[in-house]
């Protein structure tokens, strides 16, 4: 039996999600038993890392002391059921791909409302597309989306990261001509609107956010 704890107090979402599921791999591969203890300091988080724990197939028990709740997350005695494909199991050892899928960012912020709040959203999303096992084959970035592949972007790392994976990132030509950002990109390819209604076109999956 092969026991660890996991603090993740004080940690924003995404991240105690992402940690769990890094450290389940690990224990997964080390031992045909374990137990994880996961520390969390928030309502959301508690709930996040369970609903993850549970999807993956693995036991949850909960403990509460006062605004601290400890995760105990077991893998069960007999095999999980599989998942479906938007979901990556602690006691699978493949990740997910995203095959043919198309992303399709249209903006810079995430939602709409409060132009900060909007930021943050979209600093997350990148991060939690970068951890994760299910990927697009290809990024489209236009309008305001091209200020997230040019010099000063505060996702650069993750888009670097995604293309280090095999993902392809394009941003629209007239998008960054308008902003006049032509010679700051700094992650991926330009591309022309005929290329880009190829592409989504003959994508199996096209999704805009």
């Amino acid at each position: 039996m092969t026991n660890k704890t996991l603090d993740c107090r004080g940690l924003a979402c995404p991240q105690p999600v992402i940690n769990t599921r890094k450290v389940l791999e690990s224990l997964r591969q080390e031992s045909p038993d374990f137990t994880l203890t996961v520390i969390v300091d928030n309502l959301a988080a508690l709930k996040n890392v369970t609903r993850y724990a549970e999807t993956s197939g693995c036991r949850v028990a909960v403990k509460e002391e006062g605004s601290t709740y400890y995760l105990s997350i077991s893998k069960p005695a007999a095999a999980p059921q599989e998942v479906s494909a938007g979901s990556v199991s602690c006691c699978c050892p493949e990740p997910v791909a995203g095959k043919d899928t198309v992303l399709v960012i249209t903006g810079s912020t995430l939602g709409r409302g409060e132009e900060e709040l909007g930021k943050l959203l979209m600093r997350s999303f990148f991060y939690s597309l970068k951890e994760s096992g299910i990927l697009p084959c290809k990024m489209l970035f236009f309008n305001s989306g091209v200020f997230l592949t040019t010099e000063g972007s505060p996702v650069l790392e993750e888009l670097q990261a995604l293309a280090d994976k095999g993902v392809e990132i394009y941003s629209c030509g007239t998008c960054l001509e308008y902003y006049k950002l032509k010679d700051k990109l700094a992650a991926g390819q330009i591309t022309n609107m005929y290329d880009t209604v190829t592409a989504m076109l003959t994508a199996g999956r096209c999704l805009t956010i």
